[in-house]
């Protein structure tokens, strides 16, 4: 269930911090609100949130910052970040510290509450992975479905964010087959591709550096100039 999970809504303006966690309270969640990162870094200490909405510009530490903190720490915890109108950089920037979503200012509440409830599905094991227990070889790594990580020779799992998660998810289920980079974006994050949208591209990147023995010439991710992407399985 999503509805009832905790969020921890990081914004340094009271007003709109305010607003957002009285809001997300009607809708049924367990909200705590903070105005900055050392505030964050000690509610973490007490327990740990479903997903944490992380304003960027914050005092002090920024959100990004913050957000490189969570996702080594509590690699579980969701994250969507939340920028200024237009800045396309710290949208970038925020994507590339591993965050799930993005979501520029100003948003309507009700767009806020869907893109937390993708969130925090995408963010809970599937039953049909589950069932299957399967584990696909990609590059130089295995992509366990059943525990959501990325496995290494020795043994040893990284865990993925949901985003990532389920962008392995559908080149596993779909081998060798060219995959057009905004049905990508739509079926991973549950919204349209905006003009020039670089979500996909830097989760790619990103993957790449997980996964490959060369990142800077991907075997196992490779690019379909005009399409998109397509997963190249080993031969052997």
């Amino acid at each position: 269930m999503t509805d009832s999970a905790r969020i921890f809504v990081v914004e340094d303006e009271a007003t709109q911090r305010t607003l957002l966690v009285n809001y997300l309270i009607r809708q049924e969640f367990q909200v705590t609100g903070l105005a900055d990162g050392v505030a964050l870094r000690r509610a973490l200490q007490r327990e740990e949130p479903a997903l944490v909405l992380l304003d960027i510009g914050l005092p002090g530490e920024d959100g990004n910052s913050l957000a490189r903190y969570l996702r080594q720490t509590h690699p579980k915890v969701a994250i969507i970040m939340v920028t200024a109108a237009g800045d396309t950089v710290d949208r970038i920037i925020g994507l590339e510290t591993g965050a799930d979503d993005y979501l520029p200012k100003p948003f309507e509440p009700r767009e806020l509450l869907a893109r937390i409830k993708s969130v925090l599905r995408r963010s809970v094991p599937a039953p049909t992975a589950a069932a299957v227990g399967g584990r696909v070889r990609m590059g130089r790594r295995v992509l366990d479905l059943e525990q959501r990580t990325l496995v290494d020779t020795d043994g040893s799992a990284e865990r993925l964010t949901a985003s990532e998660f389920e962008l392995l998810k559908l080149f596993a289920e779909n081998p060798n087959k060219p995959l057009n980079r905004d049905w990508l974006l739509e079926a991973t994050s549950h919204r349209e591709a905006e003009s020039f949208d670089r979500a996909v591209d830097l989760r790619i990147t990103r993957l790449r550096k997980k996964i490959e023995i060369d990142p800077a010439h991907p075997e196992a991710i490779k690019t379909v100039r005009g399409v998109g992407y397509v997963f190249v399985p080993p031969t052997s």
